[in-house]
């Protein structure tokens, strides 16, 4: 079985986030990167899937060569290969362009990947994967058993889960509860060591074509003072609201 783990490159959430002078982009100077965390739960499956049933693992990122060392964190975990995608992504489609060309060309049995990135959130570039390959999709999955050419995968619904089943090849998106957070898997020395030789071949985009693009970014505004009032001050509560609040 072939897998492909789709992972992105990320801010770790300590980083600052800043934008350029003409707020015309993110300001990338001084910031740790990380692979986003919901695709590591689904390397982490895919590990599990190689160590059980034999799988190869491949990951593949769509970014420039600064998300090399995210690439060889994710090689150091156990992936067998790895494919970049010599682009910076500016939307969905173009990220979900480019991995359904190197899924297609690949032959891959099952793609794995999160639910969505933590730094937009957009949440849809598996669902445009999935539609691009004309292949199954499971979003938002905590469980997965694969036997043979089938996958079951289990998903959160409201008052309850769900348990889907769909044949292979097939795309499955997944969020904490994947695996449990105590297998996330931290490299060893050894696996340091092994990443550096493993296989990450750099692949140039198939399009440059761009569907969306970001006008300007600003930063959320300071939060207001808060001004505590006692619960015996009813007063002055009825004041604050009326006179500065405005909301009565």
């Amino acid at each position: 079985m072939k897998i492909l783990v789709c992972i992105s490159s990320v801010p770790d959430t300590t980083s600052k986030i800043n934008f350029t002078a003409d707020k015309s982009a993110f300001d990338k100077n001084g910031i740790q990167w990380v692979i986003n965390p919901l695709d590591e739960f689904a390397l982490t499956k895919a590990i599990k899937l190689q160590e059980s049933q034999g799988a190869t693992v491949t990951v593949l990122n769509v970014g420039d060569a600064a998300t090399e060392p995210v690439i060889r964190k994710a090689l150091a975990i156990g992936a067998n290969d790895a494919v970049r995608v010599n682009l910076d992504p500016k939307d969905s489609y173009s990220t979900a362009k480019e991995i359904a060309a190197v899924a297609q060309n690949g032959g891959y049995d099952l793609i794995l990947c999160g639910k969505e990135s933590i730094d937009y959130n957009g949440g849809s570039v598996p669902g445009m994967v999935a539609q691009l390959l004309n292949q199954p999709f499971v979003n938002a999955s905590v469980g997965l058993d694969v036997n043979g050419s089938e996958a079951t995968a289990v998903r959160e619904i409201e008052g309850g889960k769900e348990t889907i089943s769909v044949k292979l090849p097939a795309i499955i998106a997944g969020q904490k509860g994947l695996v449990d957070e105590k297998d996330l898997i931290i490299p060893n020395m050894r696996g340091i060591m092994s990443a550096r030789t493993k296989p990450l071949q750099v692949v140039e985009p198939t399009s440059s074509e761009v569907k969306v693009q970001g006008v300007s970014y600003d930063s959320v505004p300071p939060r207001a003072a808060v001004k505590m009032v006692s619960p015996d001050n009813l007063d002055e509560l009825v004041r604050l609201l009326h006179e500065e609040a405005k909301v009565i």
